[in-house]
């Protein structure tokens, strides 16, 4: 099993996913280490200072300004995460729940929260022998960070409530413990809160879904290839020259990927003289370029959010260890995070709305170019992909909805201590069912585009002609687990289904670029 070792430093995207999604251990390094006794060496002296300070010998939020004496601050850890476990609905998913732990990590491997190095060491082994925390949907509004999702995360530490365990299996937290042959960790002064006051879901979230929208922009990239060869569209419009009078820096990756995707294309080739009737192609397949392209940037620009914020140490109070102090500060504010997850929202829902465009294109006998009526084996009889462009809509319409920015909706809490809140954690929940729902829609328009291209080189006037290499190659993809292929109607949804895992799993780009190498 791969190990990933977790510094000072930041974390990247690729270990964010080998410890989300690939299960692969963690190790704190010896300089981590180091930076977390050089942190804690301050809490103690000022735990056992008789002025107050935050987060170490007094209340919190609202009730910061209750000293609380040397006897009782054991219990405050306790209690602060027992109260602040408060999730409620259900579960997150385990992917969501190992990047809250490991951030988190990350965080205290910075050396600026204070925490004891036996409890840092203590999560690590918790993600490293599988172990996940039942985190709850509802709780977090991503500000004093993920409180309650982290909360219950710590509350595992402690040997309370209830994980799953490596198998999956539900089981309590200190049998899952025992089992792994680790100890539930005694709190100490400040440990409970550098433990939960960190924006560590929205961020795990927000770079899981960048990792995710790459891949899915450069898909859809090769679904609107496959429309524009499928509908007898143009090319031209795709030109470097072109493209170079606007100089967007997402479009012009889109357009050179267009430009690869269609090389070497018999159905091009068979109309690319025949500039009287096909002058100019309708915006969803002419523009492609500019959507997909500034989809792109805008998923860069949250990139770059994200690698800051990957780099920074949230927390309040913060330790700085080289004066000897223990600020409080705003840095838990989820703001910069929750902005660019409902940016990527719009992202989601607009690209989704081309891609189903291109699709309804092809199921109109009037806009097809002497297709069938919705592709449809015997029109009448059959109905062909008509309903699979139901689906699409109805997914487009959902994601319309989910673009409403959650970042605008604050709402105060504590006593009016937490009156402007982020709602990160909301924005980071509803990209994932935007993402959900655009690799869904792609899906169905390479579907339909492998249906479309299939009919077109083997019937009509340009039976005979050939695919371009790579979008061949998707139809092939496609057609080996009956994919797209033409013929009377079946049961469509199995069919949707299995074309959404090739797009996840990012089969369908690889089929491409094992033809005509990386995409951008």
């Amino acid at each position: 099993m791969e190990t990933v070792h977790v510094g000072v430093g930041p974390v990247s995207f690729a270990e964010v996913v080998a410890v989300t999604r690939d299960g692969a251990a963690v190790e704190l390094t010896e300089e981590a280490l180091a930076a977390i006794d050089r942190a804690r060496a301050v809490v103690d002296r000022l735990a056992s200072a008789p002025d107050p300070a935050y987060g170490i010998s007094t209340g919190f939020g609202a009730l910061a300004t209750r000293h609380i004496p040397t006897e009782r601050r054991e219990q405050l850890q306790r209690s602060l995460i027992r109260s602040h476990a408060a999730g409620s609905g259900p579960e997150v998913e385990r992917e969501v729940v190992r990047g809250l732990m490991l951030l988190r990590l990350s965080t205290l491997a910075t050396g600026h929260t204070g925490v004891r190095r036996e409890t840092a060491l203590l999560l690590a082994a918790v993600l490293s022998a599988g172990i996940t925390p039942v985190v709850r949907e509802y709780g977090s509004l991503g500000c004093s960070g993920d409180l309650a999702p982290l909360a219950h995360c710590a509350l595992a530490l402690m040997g309370e409530g209830d994980v799953r365990d490596s198998s999956g299996e539900l089981v309590p937290a200190a049998q899952a413990l025992a089992v792994a042959g680790l100890a539930p960790v005694q709190l100490a002064a400040k440990e409970g809160l550098a433990l939960i006051n960190g924006t560590d879901g929205m961020l795990g979230m927000l770079v899981l879904a960048i990792t995710d929208l790459r891949r899915l922009l450069a898909t859809a990239d090769i679904a609107a290839a496959m429309s524009v060869e499928a509908q007898m569209g143009t090319d031209r419009v795709f030109a470097a020259d072109l493209q170079e009078l606007r100089p967007q820096v997402g479009q012009a990756l889109s357009a050179a990927n267009l430009r690869a995707l269609l090389a070497g294309s018999g159905v091009m080739a068979s109309h690319r003289e025949d500039k009287v009737h096909r002058v100019q192609d309708a915006y969803s397949l002419r523009c492609s370029p500019q959507v997909h392209g500034a989809a792109r940037d805008t998923v860069e620009h949250a990139a770059l959010v994200a690698e800051r914020e990957l780099a920074s140490a949230v927390d309040n109070p913060v330790v700085l260890a080289e004066d000897g102090r223990v600020e409080s500060n705003g840095n838990f504010h989820g703001a910069p995070v929750a902005y660019v997850l409902d940016f990527l929202a719009i992202v989601a829902a607009d690209v989704a709305s081309i891609s189903e465009r291109r699709s309804d294109r092809f199921l109109d006998r009037a806009r097809n170019h002497d297709l069938p009526p919705f592709l449809a084996d015997d029109p009448g009889v059959d109905s062909g992909l008509m309903i699979a462009q139901y689906t699409q809509a109805a997914i487009v319409s959902e994601l319309k909805r989910l673009a409403v920015p959650a970042s605008v909706d604050s709402i105060p809490s504590s006593a009016m201590q937490e009156d402007h809140v982020s709602m990160g954690w909301s924005a980071a929940r509803k990209l994932r069912r935007s993402v959900d729902g655009l690799t869904r829609v792609v899906a169905i328009e390479l579907m339909t585009a492998a249906r479309a291209l299939t009919l077109r080189t083997t019937t009509g006037p340009t039976a005979g002609t050939t695919p371009a290499p790579a979008t061949g190659a998707v139809v092939r993809l496609l057609a080996e687990r009956g994919i797209g292929v033409p013929g009377p109607d079946r049961f469509l949804s199995p069919e949707i289904e299995a074309a959404v895992a090739l797009v996840a799993s990012g089969a369908v780009l690889s089929a491409v670029e094992e033809v005509i190498g990386e995409l951008a």
